[in-house]
């Protein structure tokens, strides 16, 4: 990914289409849309705004805080809890059994486990109030994408 900008809200990423992106020990696909991803400052998620046309315009998930360890590398526990918004506007948390499941496998501790559930509870009410950075403030970084 290359690192677009950093506003209010965090520090702002993207990936082309074709990128090639990969979950743990999965084979990497090429993405076939572009997207800007959005790490925020001190806050346990981390978003992905996908262009115009895409299916699931924000996907947002909850982490850790995010830690920068080096200017290059950014590192987070995915919690698997999701909040998605779709194209028809419907917004959900998503892998609520997979939480639930490594809640137990894992031992996730009390804190971790009320924050999680909280926060994303919280981003359901933002994105469904399209409050900022939901409310479109990734389409200028999306068009930052295009020229970088």
């Amino acid at each position: 990914m290359v690192r677009l900008g950093v506003d209010v809200h965090g520090i702002w990423l993207g990936a082309r289409a074709g990128t090639l992106v990969q979950r743990g020990d999965e084979p990497p696909i090429a993405m076939e849309h572009g997207f800007v991803q959005l790490i925020p400052r001190d806050r346990w998620w981390a978003a992905i705004f996908n262009g115009p046309g895409h299916h699931i315009p924000i996907y947002i998930d909850i982490t850790t805080v995010p830690e920068w360890v080096r200017p290059d590398l950014v590192e987070m526990v995915d919690l698997d809890l999701d909040v998605v918004r779709r194209e028809d506007g419907r917004v959900y948390v998503d892998d609520e059994d997979e939480f639930e499941e490594h809640r137990i496998s894992l031992g996730y501790d009390a804190r971790t486990v009320d924050t999680a559930r909280g926060t994303a509870a919280r981003l359901v009410l933002a994105v469904e109030a399209e409050q900022p950075p939901f409310d479109g403030t990734a389409a200028a970084w999306l068009a930052e994408l295009e020229q970088a």
